[in-house]
């Protein structure tokens, strides 16, 4: 079986896990990967179902049969659009204006347990979990080569979701088992870290070199990634600061042999799985088809959240119009508040003088504002454009509704942005600092900085990075996420900003899975 097929819907065998996945976390009414419980374990469909996960949600297509139940498929189960809603929403870079039950909680910073959405979060990374502990279990005798390369790229998704499981909910449920009979211990935070670095770097060996395994495939570069990430994030995680470590994983990824692509707006593209330029750049994608994978998750929810009728062609006809960029993120670009007003993105890039200010400001007629006084009428904000189904060789995508786009999950960029930070924050030379940073502004043909401050790179990372989920770590590390010491606008639920109680630095575990496991304790605050 052939790598590239995780990019078609697989028809997945009856599988012995359909016995227990819910018995793992039964509070949340996760629901078995096939009805008919069997006791056949299939592999190669599993391994396959296994990276499905990460961009798909169920056994039909976009919808049917999803993995997990008692939530909305579409909206509340996909990885990726779960990443974006609660790693985007309640900060500085976008609002959306859906009223969906939960969603208006989260860009006011008031959520609480019974958070419909966060329950739906919770519990994709909690099936992902039992799957892939599943395919360790059915697999553990085995020593051929590709078992044990297999089961590193599952050791290695298991990590990312429990990584997840840490910075999201802190304190979470934990097994390395599909548990039939009981509930699962509760871990903690610092606890869980030290498995994950244990985890990942016992796995690095039977993993791919970099750009060794086909495109999709997690590497040596996922976990140098991964762990870059860990380290920065180390002090919040556990009370210990590990900036060293974090800039020696980055500087592996930048000597990995993965590079920058040329063209930034590539990245997010329908062919960034055949474009060279993107493809050197992007060191695990989530992948989607328009033809044979399809999902409301993953970048189709990316491209069709952000873009409604009236815009610049985006390749698809599914354009939602929820999610747009927050002043404080435009700001970023047009920091002496000259963002022009009827532009297109070209004509943003150009006044921006940076390549990543991908925004829509709208046309004379259809009254766009740069202020949000409404958060709940698209049209106020600008548009974010940076995610589209149009491809850059100007050929058609394969299908005129589903996306072909992959989600670039990594890329290069992040390396040079902990790089820089890891070194101030240890003291370490500012012109290195300083250079990294440059490196990613020269791509963007953006002005080089004079100097650098640890402010600078924050800001540095929204402009690489908005609505790639990475933002509420980001002003968690830097403690800008609650409290008062930075605002945005609406930042607590006020048009100007307002300070924001502690409490809300962590999710809440959902009060479904208190109420069953008594193993666990919630969260102070909630």
């Amino acid at each position: 079986m052939t790598f590239h097929r995780l990019k078609s819907l697989m028809p997945i065998a009856a599988l012995a896990v359909a016995c227990g996945l819910g018995s793992c976390v039964n509070d949340l009414d996760i629901s078995p990967i096939n009805p008919q419980t069997n006791t056949i374990f299939s592999q190669d469909e599993v391994y396959n179902k296994v990276y499905a996960t990460l961009s798909l949600t169920g056994q039909q297509g976009a919808a049917g049969s999803g993995d997990v139940a008692g939530v909305d498929e579409g909206s509340n189960s996909p990885f990726y659009r779960m990443i974006l809603t609660f790693y985007e929403y309640p900060t500085d870079e976008v609002i959306c204006s859906w009223t969906d039950a939960g969603i208006p909680d989260l860009f006011q910073m008031n959520w609480g347990s019974s958070n419909v959405p966060m329950t739906g979060f919770y519990s994709r990374l909690m099936y992902d979990v039992t799957l892939c502990n599943h395919f360790l279990e059915q697999t553990a005798d085995q020593t051929d080569e590709k078992t044990v390369r297999q089961r590193a790229e599952i050791r290695f998704i298991r990590a990312l979701n429990y990584y997840y499981m840490m910075d999201a909910f802190g304190n979470p449920p934990f097994t390395e088992t599909v548990l039939l009979d009981e509930n699962p211990p509760q871990i903690q935070r610092a606890d869980l870290f030290k498995y994950l670095e244990s985890e990942l770097t016992a796995i690095e060996s039977d993993l791919a070199a970099p750009r060794t395994g086909e495109f999709g495939q997690v590497d040596q570069a996922s976990v140098w990634m991964l762990l870059s990430r860990m380290y920065l994030n180390a002090e919040v995680y556990t009370g210990t600061a590990r900036w060293s470590d974090a800039a020696a994983y980055a500087q592996k990824v930048i000597g990995s042999g993965y590079g920058l692509a040329d063209n930034y707006a590539s990245l997010f593209m329908a062919d960034n799985d055949e474009n060279a330029d993107a493809m050197q750049e992007i060191i695990l994608p989530l992948r989607l088809d328009g033809q044979n994978a399809r999902s409301y998750g993953a970048a189709q929810f990316a491209i069709a959240a952000t873009h409604t009728a009236g815009m610049t062609s985006w390749g698809t006809s599914e354009g939602w119009g929820g999610v747009r960029a927050r002043q404080a993120l435009v700001e970023k670009f047009f920091p002496n508040g000259n963002a022009p007003l009827n532009a297109d993105e070209t004509q943003m890039t150009a006044a921006a003088g940076d390549d990543r200010a991908l925004f829509f400001s709208g046309t004379s007629d259809d009254g766009r504002t740069l202020e949000i006084a409404d958060p709940y009428t698209f049209k106020q904000g600008f548009s974010i454009a940076k995610w589209t189904n149009v491809r850059s060789d100007g050929q058609p995508a394969s299908d005129a509704t589903w996306v072909d786009t992959d989600c670039p999950f990594f890329r290069t960029a992040e390396a040079y942005l902990t790089l820089a930070e890891a070194i101030l924050r240890n003291g370490g030379p500012q012109a290195d600092a300083l250079e990294a940073v440059n490196t990613l502004r020269r791509r963007a043909h953006a002005d080089e900085l004079p100097s650098i401050t640890l402010d600078q790179i924050l800001d540095e990372k929204a402009r690489e990075f908005y609505f790639e989920g990475q933002r509420r770590t980001d002003l968690i590390r830097y403690g800008y996420f609650t409290g008062g010491e930075y605002t945005w606008d609406w930042k607590g639920g006020v048009q100007n900003g307002t300070s924001v109680n502690s409490t809300y630095n962590l999710f809440p575990i959902p009060s479904s899975d208190l109420n069953v496991n008594s193993n666990l304790k919630q969260n102070d605050g909630y």
